[in-house]
């Protein structure tokens, strides 16, 4: 029988995901509509030593809003991988990314539809920094057409257990 690999360091960052978390955030869905506030949790259990899989729940004006995020480190790429879904969309989100040179802050890109709404695709990134072990903050943004980058959801995650 196959033997699992030992884990990398980055697979033991990946561990300090693991544990419930209350989460706060903040979505812009654009330029002249308010803010949406929202208030969830999310269980991130770990599979083997070399995955973490989150599971967040929010109930939303529009109904409940389910989510899964997986994340693994790929030895061979030395390079970030996963995946994000949610029960309000049907795009899967790829996730290929680095942590930084502190070793705090991990930059995942995807791509996904455009909020223009018009079919067209769009680069995006999702940003997960530690603060503390306990406190941490997940920022998304998305690449605009002028070549900046557009700050549209922030998420403060902060352990319960």
């Amino acid at each position: 029988m196959m033997q699992p690999p030992e884990p990398a360091k980055e697979h033991l960052w990946l561990q300090r995901l693991v544990g419930e978390w209350k989460v706060e955030s903040e979505c812009s869905m654009g330029p002249d509509q308010p803010p949406m506030k929202s208030n969830r949790r999310e269980s991130v259990r770990s599979l083997g030593t070399l995955w973490a899989i989150g599971e967040g729940s929010d109930d939303t004006p529009d109904g409940s809003c389910d989510s899964i995020m997986t994340l693994g480190f790929e030895t061979q790429t030395k390079r970030f991988v996963g995946t994000f879904i949610t029960s309000m969309m049907t795009h899967l989100w790829p996730y290929n990314g680095a942590l930084d040179a502190t070793g705090k802050v991990l930059t995942l890109d995807s791509e996904g539809p455009s909020f223009a709404g018009d079919g067209t695709m769009a680069k995006y990134q999702d940003i997960i920094e530690f603060v503390t072990d306990d406190y941490r903050i997940l920022s998304s943004k998305m690449l605009g057409s002028d070549g900046q980058w557009t700050p549209f959801m922030k998420a403060h995650y902060r352990r319960m257990t």
